[in-house]
């Protein structure tokens, strides 16, 4: 292996290829650091409620379980009753 300077120090080379090109293993830390671990951390974005007001309240109120738990089964069925009931009563 050949060593080059990268910022003042030298850097190991992990191959070099005939067109000039080369990978160099403190750069390749060096990206990986900052894709990885220097990356602000992304919020999720909340899903709009597509689930009325009666539909939730239906459910709380057969099934008793949380709003917020009603709220996500009718929200990953789009809003229809009909298939968040058919989820719930199968599990």
């Amino acid at each position: 292996m050949t060593t080059k300077t990268y910022n003042g120090q030298e850097a190991e080379v992990i191959a070099s290829f005939h067109d000039g090109y080369s990978y160099s293993k403190t750069k390749l830390e060096a990206s990986l650091r900052e894709l990885v671990y220097d990356r602000k951390p992304v919020k999720p974005v909340k899903e709009p409620i597509n689930a009325k007001r009666e539909d939730v309240d239906l459910i709380v109120n057969e099934f008793e379980i949380s709003r917020q738990q009603a709220e996500k089964v009718l929200t990953e069925h789009g809003g229809d009753l009909t298939k968040a009931l058919r989820t719930l009563v199968n599990n």
